[in-house]
C-alpha cells in the first residue's frame, strides 16, 4: 500500500472508532485520499505536489520501487538529449540539461549525465570507462558519450573509438600521407590545417600552396618517416617529382589537437648543395637500412639515448660520431655514400656548455624504429635535417637532407 493510502485509511479508522467522523470530515478525508498516488515523496502528511518548472527542463522522476534517492538514474548512451531529462551535480541538486542532440546521435549527458550540459563530440567521453553517474563540478560524466567542461576530447562512444586528443603514431602517419597526397594534387585545402599554421620551404616562410614545390610536384615516389608522439612531430625523408626530375625532400610536421600547426620542408634542387643528389640511393636505402622496420624491443635505445646521440653528434662534429658500425652508411641528399666514420671520430664524454660546432635547433626521436632526428644550420648556409638509425646500440646509417638557405625560418 502507498504511504498516503495507508495514512488516509488509518485516519478514517481512528475517526470512526472515536465517533468524531462528521460528514464534513469524511468529505475532507475522501478528497485527500483521492490525490495523485504516483508521487514518490516519502512524507507522512498529505500534501499536494509542487508544479513542475517546465522552462528549466527539469521533470520529477517516478520511483515505483521505494523512496527517492539523491541522484537520478543514468541516461542511456545513444539516446537523444532532452530538456525533460534531469542531470545531477555532486551536491545532488538537479540541474537543467542541454537540449542539443549529440552529433553522432549520442547522449549529451554521457553514461551518467552532464552537469552544465556539454554535447558529445563524435561519441567521445571524458576520461572514463563507462562509469555511470560520475560527474565533475561544472563538467560532465566520464562514461560513453561524455565530454569535459573545457571542451576536451574524450573516449569511445557508441559509434566506436573517438578522437581522444592523444597524439598517436597512426595520427602522425595519417598527416604525412595526407600531406603528400595534397602536394601531388597541388591542393592544400584538403589538409587539416590549424588556424595560423606556419609553412616554410628552404627557410622561407610562405602561404602553403602559393609557390615552390607546391606549384609543380607529382605523386610521392618514396619516403621513410619517424614519429615522436611526445612532441607530436613527424620527420620524413622523401623523393618527390618536380617537373621532369625527382628531388630529395625533407618534411617535418607538428600536430596539435589533430590539426597541423607546423610544416617545415627542405626541397633539394640542382645546385642547392656542394654534392649532387642521388634519389636512387635514397630509395634503395629503404630496404638496405630498413628505416621503418621496428627495432626488436631488447635491442632498442631509449628516446633519451637517441636524443643524446644526436646532440653529441652535432655539438662535437666531426668528433661526436660514436658507436657506428664498420659499414655504417652516410648519405647527403642520397649522394656521397660515405662510411660514417670517414673523416670523423668519437670523443670521450658528453658535450660541454661551449661545445657548439653545430648548434642543434631541434632534436626528437622514434624509439620504436630506432631513429633519431636533428635539425641544424650546417656551416651557417645550409638548412639541414639529419636522420640516423640505431639498433642494438649501434648506428647503422646516417642520412642528411640539406640545402642552401640564409636561415631555417624557425629560429
Amino acid at each position: 500500500m502507498h504511504p498516503r493510502e495507508w495514512s488516509c485509511a488509518l485516519g478514517t479508522q481512528r475517526a470512526v472508532l472515536s465517533g468524531f467522523l462528521t460528514p464534513l470530515c469524511g468529505l475532507l478525508l475522501a478528497s485527500a485520499c483521492g490525490n495523485d498516488k504516483s508521487s514518490d515523496t516519502d512524507q507522512p502528511s498529505v500534501t499536494s505536489p509542487s508544479p513542475t518548472d517546465t522552462n528549466a527542463g527539469v521533470m520529477p522522476t517516478t520511483n515505483t520501487s521505494g523512496p527517492t534517492s539523491s541522484s537520478s538514474p543514468p541516461s542511456p548512451a545513444g539516446s537523444a538529449s532532452s530538456s525533460a531529462s534531469p542531470s545531477e551535480t555532486q551536491s545532488g541538486q538537479p540541474s537543467a540539461s542541454v537540449t542539443s542532440p549529440s552529433p553522432t546521435g549520442g547522449d549529451s549527458t554521457g553514461a551518467g549525465g552532464a552537469t552544465g550540459g556539454n554535447p558529445t563530440p563524435a561519441g567521445g567521453g571524458a576520461g572514463g570507462n563507462g562509469e555511470a553517474g560520475a560527474t565533475n563540478a561544472g563538467g560532465s560524466a566520464g562514461g560513453a558519450g561524455g565530454m569535459t567542461n573545457d571542451g576536451g576530447p574524450g573516449g569511445a562512444g557508441p559509434d566506436g573509438p573517438a578522437d581522444t586528443g592523444e597524439c598517436t603514431r597512426e595520427k602522425l602517419q595519417s598527416a604525412v600521407d595526407a600531406y603528400f597526397e595534397a602536394l601531388g594534387a597541388g591542393d592544400p585545402s584538403t589538409l587539416p590545417l590549424a588556424a595560423g599554421a606556419k609553412f616554410t620551404e628552404n627557410g622561407e616562410e610562405m602561404e602553403i600552396g602559393s609557390g615552390g614545390l607546391w606549384t609543380d610536384a607529382g605523386p610521392l615516389a618514396y619516403s621513410h618517416s619517424a614519429f615522436d608522439t611526445e612532441v607530436c612531430m613527424s620527420a620524413t625523408q622523401a623523393v618527390v617529382p618536380e617537373g621532369g626530375s625527382d628531388i630529395p625532400l625533407a618534411l617535418r610536421l607538428r600536430l596539435e589537437g589533430g590539426e597541423i600547426t607546423e610544416i617545415e620542408t627542405i626541397a633539394i634542387r640542382s645546385g642547392d648543395y656542394i654534392l649532387g643528389s642521388n634519389t636512387g640511393a635514397m630509395i634503395a636505402s629503404g630496404d638496405a637500412i630498413g628505416w621503418e622496420e621496428p627495432v626488436p624491443e631488447g635491442s632498442r635505445a631509449s628516446r633519451e639515448e637517441l636524443i643524446a646521440w644526436m646532440d653529441k653528434y652535432f655539438r662535437l662534429f666531426p668528433a661526436g660520431v660514436c658507436d657506428t658500425t664498420s659499414d655504417c652508411q652516410r648519405l647527403e641528399n642520397g649522394g656521397g655514400d660515405f662510411v660514417c666514420s670517414s673523416g670523423a671520430s668519437c670523443a670521450n664524454g658528453d658535450p660541454g656548455p661551449d661545445d657548439d660546432n653545430l648548434v642543434p635547433r631541434l632534436i626528437f626521436a622514434d624509439e620504436e624504429r630506432g631513429i633519431g632526428v636533428g635539425f641544424t644550420m650546417f656551416q651557417d648556409q645550409y638548412t639541414d635535417m639529419h636522420m640516423f638509425k640505431n639498433t642494438g646500440g649501434q648506428i647503422i646509417a646516417v642520412h642528411a637532407i640539406l640545402g642552401e638557405a640564409s636561415g631555417s625560418g624557425w629560429d
